[in-house]
């Protein structure tokens, strides 16, 4: 038992979930993991977890978890003295994962549109072309290529890369507007050095957000809202922080 945990749920095999509580500072190397418990349901974990005595359980000053109710619940019944800090990690996936809706949006939409025009060509017997970008992408592979270059920062692609995120900006808009979102939250986690100036970022983001009226990132920056505090947690220490495995 370390002062310093991670609670987390993971897919051991055949995709059943467990949770699993490690040690942070023993790196993921012997004496990393504090328990292995089958199954996400709170009750049971909690039952299990009680076992430990109540001296080791109380000596744990911080534990990172996701925002899952479950695993706040489990952290608050049996580590109560302990601070809940949502990992960065968690909070970017979620944006991540908008931004790569909206491309795949496009991608299903240049799909049928390309199976339109090739119907389209067959019925007037004229064989069909698709027109490509400078790059050489079509609007289909465009779309498909594009997928890895979002997960980036732009100081961290290729030149390849460059180009082709050069003509889907100006192809879709909208995905650049959701891409300069996910730079812009994770600048936060960058550059805030206190929960003061977090906080004070996270709402020039919050307006950037409404502006765009994308809804699944006002769907993000309310998950944010409601788990502010664990969220805000991050920023104590975040300097050392950094210096801790994940």
């Amino acid at each position: 038992m370390g002062k310093h945990l991670s609670i987390d749920e993971t897919a051991l095999s055949k995709g059943e979930l467990y949770t699993i509580i490690t040690n942070k500072k023993a790196k993921g190397k012997k004496g990393a993991i504090v328990a292995i418990l089958a199954g996400t349901k709170a009750e049971p974990i909690i039952e299990q977890l009680l076992k430990i005595p109540k001296t080791l359980r109380d000596k744990v000053k911080e534990i990172t978890l996701d925002m899952a109710h479950t695993m706040k619940m489990i952290v608050k019944k049996c580590f109560p003295k302990a601070i809940q800090v949502t990992d960065r990690f968690h909070v970017q996936k979620l944006a991540l994962e908008a931004l790569q809706d909206i491309r795949i949006k496009h991608r299903w939409e240049a799909i049928d549109l390309e199976n339109e025009q090739i119907k389209q060509a067959k019925g007037t017997q004229k064989e069909f072309s698709s027109k490509t970008f400078s790059n050489g992408d079509t609007r289909k592979q465009l779309l498909a290529r594009s997928r890895y270059l979002l997960y980036k920062a732009p100081n961290d692609w290729t030149q390849n890369q460059y180009i082709r995120s050069k003509i889907l900006f100006e192809q879709y808009p909208d995905i650049k507007k959701a891409y300069d979102l996910v730079q812009g939250l994770r600048n936060i986690f960058n550059t805030a050095t206190s929960i003061q100036t977090a906080y004070s970022k996270l709402a020039h983001w919050y307006r950037h957000v409404e502006q765009t009226g994308f809804k699944a990132f006002n769907t993000i920056a309310n998950t944010i809202t409601i788990n502010y505090r664990s969220i805000l947690n991050y920023f104590i220490n975040r300097r050392q922080r950094h210096l801790m495995p994940k």
